[in-house]
C-alpha cells in the first residue's frame, strides 16, 4: 500500500500542473513536500513507538494515511494546491509512521540470521506497489497526456477523488482494522517504554551509523538514476529511438524520444521486484554483509559500463541496476539496528531519516549533469555505491563482532 502510494506522486506532478497551471519545478514541490516529512517525522515516529509500541503504532500510521487520503477530497474539488501538498504531507507523515514501526518490526519477527530475508519479502511487495499503480494512475488520472489535458479540472478531480478517497481510504481503514484485531506477537526485547531506563546510546552503535549514511547515498543514488532514466535513454547517443531523419529540431527529436523512453522506467523498478524476491530467498543462506557487497560491486560495474560506453549498451545497463538496487535497502536496514535491543525504534527512526537523501542527491546530479553532462553526471551514484561496499564489508559490522 505505501509502495503505491508513494509512486503516485509521479503521476500527481503532471496532473498539478495541468490543473493549477503551474511550471515544472513549482509542481516538484510534491515531491519537496513528501520527502522532507520523512527526515521531520522520523524520530518522533519512534517515540510513538515508545508510547504505544510496534502493533498500534503501525494502526496509528495506516489510520494517519486514511486521513490523508480523505484531505484530497476538498484538495481536488475547491481545486488547491496548498491543500495537495497539506494531504501529501499527512500522507508521507503516516508512511513515515509506518516504515519506522514495520520495518524493525519485520526484522526482529523470527530469527536475527534471516531478518534481512524477511524485509526484503516485505520490500519485494513494495516493490509491487511501485510498478502496478503507476499505471493504474496514469490510467485513471491522465490516460495519456493528450487526453489529460482535454479533461475539465472537475472530470479530473473526480479521478482523484475516486482513487485517494473511495479506493485507498477503504482499503486502509480495512488494512487498520485487520491489523489492530490481529493477535501479532509482541517485541518486549525491542521495545522502549517511557520512563524506563536503559543504560546504552544509539551513537555507540557504528553499523547504525555508518548504516544512516547508507541509507542516505543509497536513496540518493536510486532516485537519482530512475529519475533520470528518460532524460538519459533521450539522448541520441543513448537509446537511439527516433531518426535524426524524422526531425530537423534536436529539440524537437529530444521531445519525442521522451515519451519512447518513459516506456523503460517499468524495466527499471521490475528489476527491484525481482531482485528482491530473489533475495529473499539468497539471504536465507547468504550473510546480507556479503550480498550487500556484491550487489554494490555489480551496480558499480553497470553504472560505470554505461557511463564509458553509449548505445544500447549504455541504456540496458543502467536499466539493470534496479536488479541490484533491490536488495540494498533491506540490507542496510536489518544491519543498521542489529543489537539495539530496546534502542531498535530509535535506531529505525535514525535510519528512515536518512531517506532525505532522496531530496538532496538528485539535486547535486542535476547540478553536475547541467556542467559537464548527463551521460557523465552519473559519477555521482558510482560515489554512492562505493559507499555501500565499504558499509557491507566493513561498517555493518556489530559491537559483537567489532569488539570481540
Amino acid at each position: 500500500m505505501w509502495g503505491s502510494l508513494t509512486s503516485l506522486n509521479d503521476v500527481l506532478i503532471p496532473y498539478v500542473q495541468h490543473v493549477f497551471k503551474i511550471e515544472l519545478a513549482a509542481s516538484m514541490l510534491i515531491q519537496t513536500a513528501f520527502f522532507s516529512a520523512y527526515f521531520v517525522f522520523s524520530i518522533p515516529a519512534s517515540k510513538i513507538i515508545d508510547w504505544i509500541g510496534y502493533k498500534r503504532a503501525i494502526v496509528a500510521g495506516l489510520l494517519t494515511m486514511v486521513v490523508a487520503c480523505l484531505a484530497f477530497f476538498p484538495a481536488a474539488r475547491i481545486p488547491s494546491f496548498p491543500f495537495f501538498l497539506a494531504a501529501l504531507i499527512i500522507l508521507a507523515t503516516g508512511i513515515t509512521i509506518l516504515q519506522v514501526a514495520a520495518n524493525p518490526y519485520v526484522a526482529v519477527l523470527g530469527r536475527p540470521q534471516t531478518a534481512s530475508s524477511r524485509l526484503n519479502l516485505t520490500q519485494a511487495f513494495n516493490s509491487l506497489g511501485t510498478t502496478i499503480f503507476p499505471w493504474i494512475g496514469a490510467h485513471l488520472i491522465l490516460r495519456t497526456t493528450a487526453a489529460a489535458m482535454a479533461q475539465s479540472a472537475t472530470q479530473a478531480a473526480d479521478a482523484v477523488i475516486k482513487l485517494y478517497v473511495y479506493f485507498f481510504a477503504t482499503a486502509l481503514t480495512l488494512l487498520a482494522i485487520g491489523i489492530s484485531l490481529s493477535r501479532l506477537p509482541k517485541m518486549e526485547s525491542a521495545e522502549h517504554h517511557i520512563g524506563e531506563e536503559v543504560s546504552d546510546s544509539i551513537w555507540k552503535h557504528p553499523n547504525l551509523i555508518f548504516g544512516a549514511i547508507a541509507i542516505f547515498v543509497y536513496v540518493g543514488g536510486e532516485v537519482s538514476i530512475g529519475s533520470s532514466i528518460a532524460n538519459y535513454l533521450a539522448l541520441d547517443n543513448i537509446g537511439s529511438f527516433l531518426s535524426p531523419a524524422r526531425f530537423s529540431d534536436a529539440a524537437t527529436r529530444y521531445r519525442a524520444a521522451l515519451g519512447e523512453a518513459a516506456k523503460y522506467i517499468s524495466l527499471y523498478w521490475l528489476g527491484a521486484m525481482i531482485g528482491r524476491f530473489i533475495g529473499s530467498v539468497l539471504l536465507q543462506k547468504i550473510k546480507p554483509g556479503k550480498l550487500l557487497a556484491f550487489a554494490a560491486v555489480m551496480a558499480t560495474a553497470l553504472v560505470v559500463t554505461s557511463v564509458l560506453t553509449s548505445g544500447h549498451v549504455a541504456m540496458w545497463t543502467i536499466l539493470s541496476i534496479g536488479l541490484f538496487n533491490s536488495i540494498m535497502f533491506p540490507c542496510i536496514f536489518t544491519m543498521g539496528i542489529a543489537e539495539l535491543g530496546p534502542l531498535t525504534g530509535k535506531g529505525s527512526g535514525l535510519l528512515n531519516m536518512a531517506i532525505v537523501g532522496g531530496a538532496l542527491l538528485p539535486v547535486i546530479q542535476g547540478v553536475i549533469a547541467d556542467r559537464v553532462g548527463l551521460h557523465h553526471a552519473f559519477i555521482l551514484p558510482v560515489i554512492c555505491y562505493l559507499y555501500i561496499l565499504f558499509y557491507g564489508l566493513v561498517g555493518s559490522k556489530p559491537n559483537s563482532e567489532r569488539y570481540a
